[in-house]
Protein backbone atom coordinates (compact mmCIF):
# COMPACT_ATOMS: atom_id res chain seq x y z
CA UNK A 1 0.00 0.00 0.00
CA UNK A 2 1.24 3.69 -0.46
CA UNK A 3 1.43 5.40 2.72
CA UNK A 4 2.23 8.93 3.14
CA UNK A 5 3.46 9.06 6.97
CA UNK A 6 3.50 7.54 10.21
CA UNK A 7 3.78 9.12 13.34
CA UNK A 8 2.57 9.28 17.24
CA UNK A 9 0.81 12.35 17.92
CA UNK A 10 -2.21 13.51 20.23
CA UNK A 11 -5.60 12.69 18.55
CA UNK A 12 -6.79 16.61 17.34
CA UNK A 13 -10.65 15.13 17.12
CA UNK A 14 -13.36 12.85 17.48
CA UNK A 15 -14.56 11.51 20.75
CA UNK A 16 -10.85 10.25 21.55
CA UNK A 17 -9.59 13.66 21.25
CA UNK A 18 -6.66 14.43 23.65
CA UNK A 19 -4.98 10.75 23.89
CA UNK A 20 -2.30 9.57 22.19
CA UNK A 21 -2.12 7.70 19.05
CA UNK A 22 0.16 6.87 15.93
CA UNK A 23 -1.30 7.85 13.17
CA UNK A 24 -1.43 5.83 9.51
CA UNK A 25 -1.81 8.61 6.98
CA UNK A 26 -2.31 6.93 3.22
CA UNK A 27 -1.74 8.04 -0.15
CA UNK A 28 -4.73 9.56 -2.42
CA UNK A 29 -7.79 11.19 -1.84
CA UNK A 30 -10.51 10.74 -4.79
CA UNK A 31 -12.13 14.60 -3.08
CA UNK A 32 -10.92 18.21 -3.33
CA UNK A 33 -12.51 19.74 -0.11
CA UNK A 34 -11.83 23.57 -0.51
CA UNK A 35 -10.67 23.40 2.96
CA UNK A 36 -8.41 20.29 2.95
CA UNK A 37 -5.07 20.83 4.86
CA UNK A 38 -3.42 17.69 3.64
CA UNK A 39 -3.02 18.58 0.19
CA UNK A 40 0.70 16.68 0.66
CA UNK A 41 -1.27 13.27 0.96
CA UNK A 42 -2.32 13.54 -2.85
CA UNK A 43 0.20 12.11 -4.63
CA UNK A 44 3.28 11.93 -1.70
CA UNK A 45 4.18 8.14 -0.16
CA UNK A 46 5.87 4.88 -0.49
CA UNK A 47 4.96 1.83 -1.15
CA UNK A 48 5.07 -0.65 1.96
CA UNK A 49 3.72 -4.32 2.95
CA UNK A 50 0.95 -4.59 5.30
CA UNK A 51 3.78 -6.42 7.57
CA UNK A 52 6.29 -3.49 7.30
CA UNK A 53 3.31 -0.99 8.81
CA UNK A 54 2.67 -3.41 11.17
CA UNK A 55 5.90 -3.50 12.61
CA UNK A 56 6.19 -0.01 12.87
CA UNK A 57 3.56 0.48 14.54
CA UNK A 58 4.25 -1.81 17.07
CA UNK A 59 7.59 -0.43 17.70
CA UNK A 60 5.63 3.31 18.54
CA UNK A 61 4.40 1.07 21.27
CA UNK A 62 0.89 3.04 21.24
CA UNK A 63 -2.01 1.05 21.47
CA UNK A 64 -4.53 3.50 19.45
CA UNK A 65 -4.16 3.65 15.77
CA UNK A 66 -6.06 6.35 13.49
CA UNK A 67 -5.96 4.77 9.56
CA UNK A 68 -6.35 8.33 7.25
CA UNK A 69 -5.46 10.31 4.73
CA UNK A 70 -6.30 11.04 1.87
CA UNK A 71 -9.10 8.81 1.45
CA UNK A 72 -7.80 5.27 2.94
CA UNK A 73 -10.45 3.15 1.68
CA UNK A 74 -9.13 3.63 -1.89
CA UNK A 75 -6.84 1.21 -1.29
CA UNK A 76 -7.66 -2.21 -0.64
CA UNK A 77 -4.80 -3.72 1.70
CA UNK A 78 -6.95 -0.80 3.91
CA UNK A 79 -9.15 -3.70 5.28
CA UNK A 80 -6.69 -6.35 6.03
CA UNK A 81 -4.21 -3.75 7.80
CA UNK A 82 -7.36 -2.73 10.36
CA UNK A 83 -8.50 -6.59 10.96
CA UNK A 84 -4.80 -7.28 11.87
CA UNK A 85 -4.41 -4.49 14.18
CA UNK A 86 -7.77 -5.20 16.01
CA UNK A 87 -6.51 -8.57 16.10
CA UNK A 88 -3.59 -7.68 17.80
CA UNK A 89 -5.67 -5.95 20.37
CA UNK A 90 -4.74 -2.13 19.18
CA UNK A 91 -7.73 0.07 19.31
CA UNK A 92 -8.84 1.30 15.73
CA UNK A 93 -10.16 4.24 14.11
CA UNK A 94 -10.76 4.69 10.43
CA UNK A 95 -11.17 8.30 8.99
CA UNK A 96 -13.61 7.88 5.89
CA UNK A 97 -14.91 10.52 3.54
CA UNK A 98 -18.37 9.28 2.93
CA UNK A 99 -17.96 8.66 -1.00
CA UNK A 100 -17.32 4.63 -0.34
CA UNK A 101 -19.10 2.06 1.47
CA UNK A 102 -18.05 1.58 4.92
CA UNK A 103 -19.76 -2.10 5.29
CA UNK A 104 -17.09 -3.94 4.78
CA UNK A 105 -14.47 -2.59 7.52
CA UNK A 106 -14.21 -4.31 10.05
CA UNK A 107 -16.84 -4.65 12.85
CA UNK A 108 -14.40 -3.69 15.77
CA UNK A 109 -12.81 -0.69 14.07
CA UNK A 110 -14.36 2.75 14.90
CA UNK A 111 -15.50 4.20 11.71
CA UNK A 112 -15.35 8.23 11.41
CA UNK A 113 -17.46 8.56 8.70
CA UNK A 114 -17.28 12.72 7.31
CA UNK A 115 -20.25 13.99 5.14
CA UNK A 116 -19.07 16.74 3.79
CA UNK A 117 -21.23 19.79 3.71
CA UNK A 118 -21.88 22.13 0.60
CA UNK A 119 -18.74 24.48 1.61
CA UNK A 120 -16.45 21.55 0.98
CA UNK A 121 -17.68 21.78 -2.62
CA UNK A 122 -18.25 18.12 -2.56
CA UNK A 123 -21.39 17.15 -1.00
CA UNK A 124 -22.78 16.19 -4.37
CA UNK A 125 -20.21 12.89 -3.93
CA UNK A 126 -21.47 11.42 -0.41
CA UNK A 127 -22.76 7.79 -0.73
CA UNK A 128 -26.14 8.01 2.28
CA UNK A 129 -26.23 4.72 2.20
CA UNK A 130 -23.34 4.41 4.68
CA UNK A 131 -25.51 5.91 7.33
CA UNK A 132 -27.38 2.93 7.34
CA UNK A 133 -24.05 1.04 8.02
CA UNK A 134 -23.01 2.70 11.23
CA UNK A 135 -22.99 1.16 14.75
CA UNK A 136 -23.54 2.69 17.78
CA UNK A 137 -19.70 2.86 18.31
CA UNK A 138 -19.00 5.25 14.99
CA UNK A 139 -18.91 8.88 15.16
CA UNK A 140 -20.34 11.23 12.05
CA UNK A 141 -18.37 14.31 11.48
CA UNK A 142 -19.50 17.72 10.24
CA UNK A 143 -17.14 20.15 8.87
CA UNK A 144 -19.15 23.61 9.17
CA UNK A 145 -18.10 26.83 6.76
CA UNK A 146 -20.84 28.62 7.36
CA UNK A 147 -24.27 29.08 8.64
CA UNK A 148 -25.56 27.77 5.94
CA UNK A 149 -23.10 24.43 6.21
CA UNK A 150 -24.77 24.34 9.68
CA UNK A 151 -28.61 24.34 8.39
CA UNK A 152 -27.64 21.68 5.62
CA UNK A 153 -26.20 19.31 8.91
CA UNK A 154 -28.88 19.92 11.11
CA UNK A 155 -31.47 18.68 7.59
CA UNK A 156 -29.34 15.35 7.45
CA UNK A 157 -29.18 14.68 11.12
CA UNK A 158 -33.26 14.97 11.09
CA UNK A 159 -33.65 13.16 7.46
CA UNK A 160 -31.50 10.04 8.93
CA UNK A 161 -32.07 10.15 12.72
CA UNK A 162 -28.50 10.61 13.58
CA UNK A 163 -29.26 11.76 16.71
CA UNK A 164 -29.20 8.15 17.41
CA UNK A 165 -26.12 7.77 16.91
CA UNK A 166 -23.56 8.75 20.53
CA UNK A 167 -21.18 11.01 18.78
CA UNK A 168 -22.08 13.54 16.30
CA UNK A 169 -19.18 15.58 15.47
CA UNK A 170 -19.02 19.22 14.04
CA UNK A 171 -15.83 21.19 13.23
CA UNK A 172 -15.13 24.61 12.38
CA UNK A 173 -13.62 25.00 8.68
CA UNK A 174 -10.00 26.27 9.98
CA UNK A 175 -9.92 29.80 8.95
CA UNK A 176 -13.18 30.33 7.61
CA UNK A 177 -15.73 29.91 10.89
CA UNK A 178 -14.92 30.88 14.09
CA UNK A 179 -15.47 28.48 16.93
CA UNK A 180 -17.63 30.65 19.43
CA UNK A 181 -20.12 30.73 16.49
CA UNK A 182 -20.42 27.13 15.89
CA UNK A 183 -20.31 26.58 19.71
CA UNK A 184 -23.63 29.18 20.24
CA UNK A 185 -25.32 27.55 17.14
CA UNK A 186 -25.37 24.28 18.68
CA UNK A 187 -26.28 25.49 21.83
CA UNK A 188 -28.88 27.53 20.46
CA UNK A 189 -30.53 24.58 18.47
CA UNK A 190 -30.11 22.27 21.91
CA UNK A 191 -28.01 19.89 19.61
CA UNK A 192 -27.18 16.75 20.93
CA UNK A 193 -23.41 17.44 19.22
CA UNK A 194 -19.69 17.18 19.97
CA UNK A 195 -18.01 20.93 18.86
CA UNK A 196 -14.82 18.97 18.18
CA UNK A 197 -11.52 21.65 17.49
CA UNK A 198 -8.37 20.28 15.99
CA UNK A 199 -6.51 20.54 18.84
CA UNK A 200 -3.05 19.26 17.24
CA UNK A 201 -3.44 22.88 15.71
CA UNK A 202 -3.33 24.75 18.99
CA UNK A 203 -0.55 22.63 20.02
CA UNK A 204 1.81 22.85 17.43
CA UNK A 205 0.75 26.28 15.34
CA UNK A 206 3.62 26.03 12.81
CA UNK A 207 3.46 22.70 11.73
CA UNK A 208 1.96 20.69 9.50
CA UNK A 209 2.93 17.51 9.37
CA UNK A 210 3.65 14.54 11.54
CA UNK A 211 1.08 16.36 14.43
Amino acid sequence: MKINEIFTSIQGETSFAGLPFTFVRLTGCNLRCSYCDTQYAYEEGTERSIDQVLSEIQQRGVSRIVVTGGEPLLQNEIYTLCSQLADRGFIVLIETNGTISIKNIDQRVYRILDLKCPGSGMDAHMDFKNIGYLTARDEVKFVISDRSDFQWALAIIKRYNLEQIPNILMSPAHQALHPRELAEWIIQEKLNARLQLQLQKYIWPDKMRGV
